[in-house]
């Protein structure tokens, strides 16, 4: 072949190759054309669905379906644990309550998302560092909200009845324990709406819609409720005997419940939001777990010296036996060293009827394409096994700024 077929060869394949580019180019360009006419059409057909469902008289459902927000959450919590001990009924025993109520802990936030669905992240600001991922949607009729958490606490208050030989003492007082309690809770929630053509739950809690007219709405709820209180590290190893072995406790319920919401409009753009929703358990199971010590609760007349050495392995003092008094001078830290517990089993036990309440208040005002919101949540949960009772306040506030896209 001589050179001058060479070229011409050369030059029909550069012709070819751009041919088949500017061919790939219309066809890439048909296809993201094709993608973006059908992402528009499930987004007028999610628009003309949301838009449906209401009364625009009452509710306006955005034109712009993104929003951004920025969150600022403080939340609280308070659990108080009781238990009694020997016959304080008979004048001879003691009746006691353990109180933590943890620092407020701070977070700050972005929720992003089309309409009542989205993601968010927040940041803790306290000390302890922490993270939180979360999802949420709501709709016309429905809402559901996820929480979760769980933190070590040593700082408590103390307070104990003491009644012996006929005469009663009180006292009370704040310190720490020897180990931290890990408290954990996790708390999921659900709600309808029967009025939801004219009453939003939403327009006060995420500003997915703007409330328009004042209305409100019977409400019927469901939520799950998972807790767990844990000090069965060795050195609490004295409250557990004061709480008769028991190291550790779980709860688990279900409830259900009927509430009604209200939003007020007093003017254009601001809505303020009252939900109250008494609840009653249908599945509730406590367990506790149970913990054996190398210790009795009963403090020693003489000497202890011929005790020895404690086996792990066999639980037993070097002289056989398998509990030793407890010091006559609790202060003095070096028993504390020789403490061993151990888990010896666990205890289940079912009961329905708790009774229970979640209350809600929210407030937003919104104008352009801005908005801001404040809302605060508390709710309340309780239960009891022989003679321990524990009783939980959880609580948040949020305040929230947040644009339409």
């Amino acid at each position: 072949m001589n050179k001058k077929n060479i070229c011409c060869l050369l030059f029909s394949l550069s012709v070819v190759a751009q041919a088949q580019e500017a061919t790939d180019s219309v066809s890439t360009q048909e296809s993201k054309s094709t993608l973006k006419a059908r992402l528009h059409q499930v987004q007028q057909y999610l628009d003309t669905k949301a838009r449906a469902q209401v009364d625009p008289h009452y509710i306006e459902v955005p034109d712009k379906p993104w929003r951004v927000i920025l969150r600022y959450n403080a939340s609280v919590f308070d659990v108080d644990y009781s238990n009694t001990g020997g016959d304080p009924s008979a004048g001879d025993g003691i009746d006691w309550e353990m109180c933590f109520e943890p620092p407020m802990a701070s977070s700050i936030g972005l929720w992003a998302g089309y309409r009542g669905t989205g993601i968010g992240f927040s940041k803790s600001l306290s000390k302890k560092k922490g993270t939180t991922f979360s999802f949420s949607t709501t709709g016309a009729k429905y809402g559901a909200s996820i929480r979760l958490r769980s933190f070590d606490i040593d700082e408590v208050t103390i307070t104990s009845t003491i009644y012996e030989d006929g005469t009663v003492t009180d006292n009370e007082r704040k310190g720490y324990l020897n180990a931290p309690a890990n408290i954990t809770s996790l708390y999921l929630n659900g709600y309808y709406v029967f009025n939801g053509r004219r009453y939003s739950q939403a327009a006060a809690y995420n500003q997915s819609v703007i409330q328009r007219r004042s209305a409100g709405s019977l409400l019927v709820g469901a939520t799950w409720y998972m807790s767990a209180f844990d000090l069965s590290d060795d050195r609490n190893s004295l409250l557990m005997l004061l709480s008769h072995g028991v190291g550790r406790v779980k709860l688990f319920q279900g409830n259900i419940g009927v509430g009604y919401g209200y939003n007020w409009v007093p003017l254009r753009g601001l809505v303020l939001n009252a939900m109250a929703m008494p609840t009653v358990s249908l599945y509730n199971r406590v367990t506790d777990y149970n913990y054996d010590c190398n210790y009795i609760l009963v403090q020693a007349d003489g000497p202890t010296d011929e005790y020895g050495q404690w086996n792990q392995e066999t639980h037993t003092w070097a002289n056989g036996k398998t509990h030793r008094p407890l010091p006559k001078d609790l202060s003095d830290p070096t028993w504390l060293m020789e403490i061993d517990s151990w888990k010896t089993g666990s205890e289940s036990e079912f009961s329905m009827l708790r009774l229970n309440l979640d209350l809600r208040l929210g407030i937003a005002y919104n104008w352009s394409n801005y908005f801001v919101g404040l809302q605060a949540q508390f709710n309340n949960f309780n239960y009891k096994k022989d003679q321990s009772k524990v009783d939980l306040f959880d609580a948040f506030g949020r305040v929230s700024f947040g644009v339409r896209l």
